[in-house]
Order: structure tokens, then C-alpha cells, then sequence
């Protein structure tokens, strides 16, 4: 008897540790995708405006440009402004640096071009990192005029 009464409280305890596995999660907070202070920042470095009337001149501008940065273009779709490259970063060959790039009209003659980084997975908040790009997207912005 003694042991009919262990395996009926194991029974019992095993049921509840189910029932516990099967409650639902909390519902995720309402500003779960709201922008924070820093991510702001961030996007200010990420994005730069400049005075091309011609989408398609920017795409391709931003293709040079991440090309000549060592870039090999995995993606390109000019209809939606949208540019995807990485590289391998040196020394080291396993760190691997990818980036997005979207260009889209902003205005009369002007393009608006953001650049998204990531390092081995991590984002790249150094705004140092966007002004070397976009310097060599405004270098590639003057061959293309030439």
C-alpha cells in the first residue's frame, strides 16, 4: 500500500510539472518595436541625403562604392532601392562584415541613401564606419557624374 500511495503522488507530480509546462507566455509589451534614443542616433549615422535625381544613378553608385570597399555584391534589385554585400574582414578571414543598403527618392532631385552594418552578427554603431561609406559613395556619386 505504501507504494501504490509513492506512485500515486509521483503520478500527481508529474501531471502538474505538465500542466505548469503548458501556460502560456505573457503577452510582449506594446512598445516592444518602439524606437529607443540610441537606435535613433544610430539611424542619424546611417543615412545620409544627397542630391541625385536619378535613382538608379544612386544604386549604382552605392554597388561602386561597396566594391571598391572590398564588397563582393550579393544582391542588387534597382526597382527597390536595395543593395545587399559583405567581405571578409582582414586579418582575420572568418570575421565576416555584411551591410543593406536602401536608396530611395526623398524629394525633388535628392536620394536618401541608410546603410545597415553588422560585424560577426553584431550591429556596427561606430559612426565612423557610415562617413568612410558614404565618403566612398560620394566619390562614386562624382565618377558617375564625369
Amino acid at each position: 500500500m505504501n507504494i501504490e500511495r509513492v506512485v500515486r503522488w509521483l503520478a500527481l507530480g508529474a501531471v502538474g510539472l505538465l500542466l505548469a509546462g503548458c501556460q502560456t507566455s505573457q503577452a510582449p509589451s506594446p512598445d516592444l518595436l518602439a524606437p529607443t534614443e540610441a537606435q535613433m542616433k544610430l539611424r542619424s549615422y546611417q543615412s545620409r541625403t544627397f542630391e541625385v535625381s536619378d535613382r538608379d544613378v544612386a544604386v549604382r553608385a552605392v554597388i561602386a562604392a561597396l566594391q571598391d570597399l572590398g564588397f563582393i555584391i550579393e544582391r542588387a534589385n534597382g526597382r527597390l532601392g536595395l543593395v545587399t554585400a559583405a567581405r571578409f574582414q582582414q586579418p582575420r578571414y572568418f570575421d565576416v562584415v555584411g551591410v543593406t543598403v536602401t536608396v530611395r527618392p526623398k524629394g525633388e532631385g535628392q536620394v536618401l541613401i541608410r546603410a545597415n552594418a553588422i560585424y560577426n552578427n553584431e550591429p556596427v554603431t561606430d559612426p565612423k564606419a557610415y562617413e568612410n561609406f558614404f565618403a566612398t559613395v560620394e566619390r562614386s556619386l562624382s565618377a558617375e557624374g564625369d
